[in-house]
């Protein structure tokens, strides 16, 4: 759909679609895929997806944080981050190290020369939405996003 085919429908959407964009689920699925496929993008030339790069990211900023603390910054399951901890893993990138019960993830030195790479993919994402919604739409729509996603968990 052109962008300007998208305007329209959303100025003058057909009885039976109007649902579609006054629902939170649909509209917000749909921001989702339109800032992951920005994200990808983005972070290709790191030549990992942007969950992993974030992940990363906070393990660079905090050597030894543990299992359970990165599953709830990244809001993911415990399974989840296991399998993402795993591939970052596989690739050389992070290690774990368990410390009685609890298990601490470390970068590795290939993980940790990452650090910039990264860094300048999540500012290329953030110039790139920028771009398209300006500046104070952008911080606005993530300030309501970060405050409406606490209250809706």
């Amino acid at each position: 759909m052109t962008k300007e085919q998208n305007e329209s429908a959303l100025r003058d959407p057909s009885p039976d679609e109007s649902f579609l964009h006054t629902c939170l689920y649909f509209t917000a699925n749909r921001l989702s895929r339109a800032i992951t496929r920005m994200a990808d993008d983005a972070f290709a030339t790191t030549e990992l997806t942007p969950a992993y790069g974030y992940l990363i990211r906070l393990v660079i900023g905090k050597p030894g944080i543990t299992q359970k603390e990165l599953s709830e910054k990244l809001h993911i399951t415990p399974s989840t981050l296991t399998r993402f901890i795993d591939k970052l893993e596989g690739k050389q990138l992070v290690e774990r190290k368990v410390q009685g019960k609890t298990v601490l993830v470390y970068p590795t030195p290939k993980g940790a020369g990452m650090e910039q790479s990264l860094r300048q993919a999540s500012k290329q994402l953030k110039a790139n939405y920028e771009a398209l919604l300006g500046k104070e739409l952008a911080e606005q729509l993530t300030r309501d996003v970060e405050t409406s996603s606490a209250l809706l968990e």
